[in-house]
């Protein structure tokens, strides 16, 4: 009966934010709708942006979930239905992929068959870069992440209504499921990662790539689960339970985050540039100049040394507000990253950031934050049938 309590209630803060969302996609979806008549290829090209940053955060938050399974830690406990409300969001990303199939030769060279007859490089790669093998690999990634994802939150709103076992015997199974099921995440993202973004430019390819990826998602979703924990943990079940301390170890969970994303950018910089081969040097020269130059710049302080500076502090990780800001402000900046990766691709002429860049992943994000505080909304803030839940806050009944 208090479980079937906590979930008919509803926190106020989630139902603003699901509102917020709704107008956000709204407004942003009309701005690239008319521009998708003003320009349509610009259109789908902001579309793969905004795909690429909302699954960042999807799949970010499905890999902490399989790591809190397997780790355990207070940190995970209450973030966990965050963890879980964004991995139900699956079935949607896989909607918002649909559209860049059929706008595959408007972003792909590799998908234009004059383009591979003239391309020899093309021609060597055309047994994996090809339209129908590149659909079945999405259908695979997708099959994987959605299966993951359901099998997970089902064991889990299964225990919620305890219609499972809630001994320690009982959660064997997220366990069984989550440690060979992150280490085939990790392989998906990498392959996706190449396929979606790094084959944009066949020529160009990094050994890198795919962890400096996967870092990048585990900040997206780290920094997501303290911006949505500081808005809505005063409430719900949260109430009472979510301290300073939570907020500090999800703090130092960030500053290990930045500080890994930032090293395996650099060692990707470092080796292609010191290497200085032609089929990969270009591909950092395109983005070192111009306006792309000051984008890379920004990224450098934005992305990871004002927060390494901050996240430095022991008082800011303890306050719940201003670490959300800073965690807001490295959201922002993923963003910034993605257009980096992505934009200079396509010719861009004057200011680099097209204004549907920024218009259709707003809309695309608003859609996805509203699918994802509905979830949110549907299951108690604590899984409160888990049988570690009281391990996990023993001493801080003392």
């Amino acid at each position: 009966m208090a479980t079937q309590a906590v979930i008919s209630t509803d926190v106020p803060a989630i139902a603003r934010l699901q509102q917020r969302a709704l107008m956000l996609a709204v407004v942003g979806l009309v701005a690239g709708g008319i521009g998708a008549f003003i320009d349509r290829e610009q259109f789908f090209q902001s579309w793969l942006i905004g795909f690429l940053f909302c699954l960042g955060m999807t799949l970010g938050c499905l890999g902490l979930l399989m790591l809190q399974h397997l780790s355990g830690g207070q940190w995970g406990m209450v973030g966990r239905r965050v963890f879980e409300a964004a991995a139900r969001t699956l079935p949607l990303l896989a909607l918002f992929f649909v559209p860049i199939l059929f706008a595959m030769p408007t972003l792909f060279m590799w998908a234009r068959p004059d383009v591979v007859a003239n391309d020899e490089i093309l021609k060597l790669k055309a047994p994996y870069l090809n339209v129908t093998f590149f659909m079945v690999r999405a259908v695979i990634y997708f099959g994987f992440w959605i299966w993951c994802a359901w099998l997970l939150t089902k064991w889990s709103a299964a225990q919620d209504r305890g219609e499972q076992a809630t001994d320690p015997a009982g959660m064997v199974r997220f366990r069984t499921l989550s440690a060979p099921a992150l280490l085939f995440l990790v392989l998906s993202i990498t392959f996706a990662a190449t396929d979606w973004v790094m084959s944009l430019d066949p020529h160009w390819y990094s050994t890198i790539f795919g962890l400096l990826t996967t870092a990048g998602y585990g900040l997206s979703a780290l920094a997501f689960t303290v911006a949505v924990l500081a808005t809505v943990g005063p409430q719900g079940a949260l109430a009472g339970r979510l301290t300073p301390r939570h907020f500090h170890d999800l703090g130092k969970l960030l500053f290990a985050f930045t500080m890994l994303w930032a090293y395996l950018s650099f060692s990707q910089f470092l080796i292609i540039w010191s290497g200085n081969l032609p089929e990969e040097i270009p591909w950092y020269i395109e983005r070192m100049r111009g306006g792309w130059g000051v984008i890379a710049l920004a990224l450098v302080v934005g992305h990871f040394a004002l927060p390494f500076l901050l996240l430095l502090s022991r008082d800011l990780k303890r306050n719940s507000k201003w670490l959300a800001r800073v965690a807001i402000f490295i959201i922002l900046m993923r963003l910034v990253d993605i257009i980096w990766l992505v934009a200079p691709v396509f010719e861009h002429h004057g200011f680099p950031i097209h204004w549907m860049d920024i218009a259709v992943p707003a809309g695309l994000s608003g859609a996805w934050l509203f699918l994802f505080a509905r979830h949110l909304r549907s299951h108690p803030l604590m899984p409160l049938n888990d049988p570690y839940l009281k391990e996990a806050f023993a001493h801080d009944a003392h």
